[in-house]
């Protein structure tokens, strides 16, 4: 073999070797819909197993303290693919089939971000950001997108409460894949977002990639493939979970297959609380108060595991407050990418997930919104709940799939420390009121910035939400 030969195959490995280290990571972010704070094996879910987000557990990061910003779908989801409060945004609530409106095109979302590094991005489940053309995924820097525009139970499309159940429309694409999706369609969803998955890191593991795992579950009503039906001892509700682990076990079987484990990022976490409402085809908030659609913890503070072989400590917990809009920011950091000219809220959690030993939350205040009503605000362990109505039930849960009714309870002014107290149950507002006057003080900025129904202040930080033109 010859010298120049020797010489052409090392240089060709070390280029190699300079390439594979220079390349940008792997971002994949997998978000289910519903699941509570308990529904997760290593956050003392009981009944079922869930050994692929406990395994990620135990090679990456457990976050308790995680938080998203609204307490419903939509507004949850634009958070997180924006970096900013719903309320900057326009984009509240959960829009269903006859909404006008969706992102505005002059929001940056975390697939455009990636588009600066030349990514392959894709997205395979439930969008919920408006589901006319402008708004879809490929308007907005994804290169892919294959599920059901909004929730699987959007009015007149539940199945289990319409007439004539007409079948949501799945999208591939920017094209109706299927007019009506059945509720035999509905039970293969997560195996079908997690085919195109594993598909997409295939097709795709040479460069790097943005891979958003959407599930339509564990939002009622609940659907399950055969090989997980009845597999639980919890029932129809844990079956879908350890269908959901089922996934994630395959998308971090592809990444191994690949020699992609230290070059990528995962990320599994939830969009609200359960719907507390459907019993025993919901989940659990653990010892947590309340559910989906409140402000009390239950409802906003979401199982969180981050996996990053060599970069995230193994089996490390945080303890520190995080969110959903933290995590543009940080991806932003990672792959060396700019951030929008105009504000957003979310900040750069790196310090915390790389275990850095002297990191602490990034936010002053965190604030908690429902709708446009500001309903507490939080700073390091102490959260102020302003006077609001929130639903909570009214007598026994549902069962099987049919809910029960909610009542408005209220609450007045009430000061708590979550670090002591995370259920939120002893009011201590009359012993700390330097505590309760800071937080009143946080919150007056942000209601002059994001606005608040209760003040009638309008907030001079609120960009528009995209609206549908008759021309389109």
């Amino acid at each position: 073999m010859s010298r120049f030969f020797i010489a052409v195959c090392l240089c060709l490995i070390a280029t190699t070797t300079v390439r594979a280290e220079d390349r940008p990571p792997n971002v994949v972010i997998i978000f289910t819909d519903d699941q509570g704070y308990g529904d997760v094996g290593c956050y003392g879910a009981e009944g079922y197993e869930t050994p692929h987000l406990d395994r990620m557990a135990d090679e990456g990061m457990r976050f308790t303290s995680f938080c998203v910003a609204q307490p419903v779908c939509g507004a949850s989801r634009a958070a997180l693919l924006t970096g900013c409060y719903p309320n900057r945004i326009g984009m509240l609530g959960a829009p269903g089939p006859r909404s006008k409106h969706g992102i505005n095109s002059r929001e940056m979302l975390l697939s455009e971000l990636c588009k600066q590094k030349d990514y392959a991005t894709a997205i395979y489940g439930k969008w919920h950001l408006g589901h006319h053309q402008p708004f879809l995924p490929l308007q907005h820097g994804f290169d892919e997108y294959f599920g059901l525009p909004y929730s699987n139970d959007m009015w007149p499309y539940h199945p289990e409460h319409a007439a004539n159940y007409p079948g949501l429309p799945l999208i591939e694409g920017n094209d109706i894949a299927i007019a009506a999706v059945t509720p035999d369609d509905q039970a293969h969803l997560t195996t079908w977002y997690t085919e195109h998955a594993v598909d997409f890191i295939q097709r795709n593991h040479e460069r790097p990639f943005l891979l958003y795992v959407a599930h339509a579950m564990a939002h009622v009503p609940l659907f399950v493939s055969e090989k997980f039906a009845e597999k639980s001892e919890q029932g129809l509700y844990g079956d879908v979970i350890m269908e959901i682990d089922w996934s994630v076990g395959q998308i971090l079987k592809t990444l191994a297959e690949y020699e992609l484990d230290e070059n990528t990022l995962v990320i599994f976490t939830s969009d609200n609380g359960p719907w507390l409402s459907y019993g025993n085809h919901a989940g659990s908030a653990g010892l947590l108060r309340e559910g989906k659609g409140t402000t009390w913890e239950g409802g906003v503070r979401e199982p969180c595991i981050m996996r990053w072989p060599g970069r995230i400590p193994a089996g490390s917990v945080c303890h520190e407050f995080a969110a959903t809009i933290d995590i543009v920011p940080t991806v932003a950091r990672l792959i060396d990418a700019e951030l929008p000219a105009h504000t957003i809220d979310g900040k750069d959690i790196w310090p915390l997930m790389s275990g850095h030993p002297e990191a602490r939350s990034p936010h002053e205040a965190y604030f908690y919104y429902w709708g446009r009503e500001l309903q507490a605000v939080r700073s390091g362990d102490w959260k102020l709940h302003f006077p609001h109505n929130y639903r909570s039930l009214d007598g026994p849960a549902g069962k099987d799939g049919t809910p029960s009714k909610y009542i408005q309870a209220k609450t007045t002014s009430a000061l708590y420390n979550l670090r002591t107290d995370v259920g939120e149950t002893l009011d201590l507002k009359s012993q700390y009121p330097d505590i309760v006057a800071n937080l009143e003080r946080l919150a007056d900025g942000a209601r002059a910035q994001l606005g608040d129904t209760t003040t009638g202040q309008k907030g001079s930080g609120i960009r528009p939400t995209g609206v549908l033109t008759s021309s389109e």
